[in-house]
């Protein structure tokens, strides 16, 4: 069997993560970064591995020339020269969901969704620690799934996964597969919005009749519209009994069984996205091994994460909340539907 060769392309945290565990199984290493950070020349130096800078189109075909495999950073844009390159060359694209299902075979819950992610990843995880399940936040957060794998006291890993990740993903097959809503975003890196809401999709693209279980938002007509009817599926929502299998009735968050898992008037946050956010966490960690006393105990203790309406002031009859995580005009707009008066302080980058 040929030796295998990696072209690692950006060396942020994630690609920094794959290039050290690619080194660690033997396979060699070459990494490319159009604009280097002296933390990316530094970590590149670490591991020993060659880091090409600025090259040109033609240089990604010599880059490639040998590779068994390309593994770009999440965010590289569609329309970067090395995708081109790699598919003339016939080199396939990797993740490094990729890797960690390669090297390991504990169960992934994974979660995407253009807004809500990381709280319903908090959430899930807090969810199954609270019903004894040793579980761990990974994937687009401070710890890549293909690092995390390193720890083998983890029972369950819970997935944030970005529509990069899944889109240059060439199997992904999660025990739990959660989608949560689907809104414009990343349209400077995707080259459409059918390419970003395919790549979203692809959550769910190698589940089958005897493998996983998708979590499907029935309040969102996108993500409904790629639901596999072959696949086990678990609905959430706001419509009530009937409209969802985990959602709102008589004031309280029930399972599709109908038992109680909390009252909304107990809970710490109750705005509309976040009985959303918490019925597919609910859905999410029961489908995973939760018990209903953990995810009960867990929604209860959960006060919301930083940046995402957070109260941070009031004065004179005025409440001041930081929502500076809400970087879509979707998220945004959730937010400020539960509130009754708002006065929107707004600005940033149209991605």
């Amino acid at each position: 069997m040929a030796a295998e060769r990696a072209l690692v392309v950006g060396m942020g945290v994630t690609n920094a993560a794959v290039a050290a565990a690619l080194v660690r199984h033997g396979i060699a290493v070459v990494a490319a970064d159009d604009h280097p950070s002296p933390a990316a020349r530094a970590r590149a130096q670490s591991l020993g591995v060659e880091l090409r800078e600025e090259v040109d189109v033609d240089g990604w075909t010599d880059l490639l020339a040998g590779c068994t495999m390309l593994l770009p950073a999440p965010g590289i844009p569609d329309h970067h020269p090395v995708f081109a390159a790699a598919r003339s060359a016939h080199v396939p694209v990797h993740s490094e969901f990729d890797l960690a299902r390669r090297w390991d075979e504990r169960p992934l819950l994974a979660i995407t969704g253009t807004d809500g992610k990381t709280t319903v990843t908090t959430l899930v995880t807090a969810m199954l620690e609270a019903s004894g399940v040793h579980a761990l936040a990974v994937g687009n957060t401070e710890v890549p799934l293909v690092a995390a794998i390193d720890d083998p006291a983890v029972e369950v890993f819970v997935v944030e996964a970005s529509s990069f990740r899944l889109g240059h993903s060439r199997r992904f097959e999660p025990a739990v597969a959660t989608w949560l809503n689907l809104a414009d975003d990343h349209l400077d890196a995707h080259a459409s919005r059918a390419a970003y809401i395919a790549a979203k999709a692809r959550i769910w693209s190698d589940l089958g009749p005897s493998q996983g279980v998708a979590v499907a938002n029935a309040d969102d007509p996108v993500v409904m519209a790629n639901r596999n009817p072959a696949v086990r599926t678990l609905t959430f929502g706001l419509g009530g009994p009937g409209a969802a299998d985990y959602t709102v009735s008589d004031g309280t968050l029930v399972t599709p069984a109908g038992e109680v898992l909390v009252r909304v008037a107990d809970l710490p946050r109750a705005l509309p996205h976040d009985l959303s956010n918490a019925l597919a966490a609910a859905a999410t960690a029961l489908a995973g091994g939760a018990t209903v006393t953990g995810v009960r105990d867990a929604l209860l203790a959960f006060r919301g994460l930083p940046h995402r309406v957070e109260l941070v002031a009031e004065a004179d009859g005025v409440r001041w909340f930081d929502d500076s995580k809400a970087t879509t005009p979707h998220a945004a707009l959730s937010a400020m539907a539960g509130f009754e008066s708002v006065v929107l302080i707004a600005g940033g980058r149209n991605k």
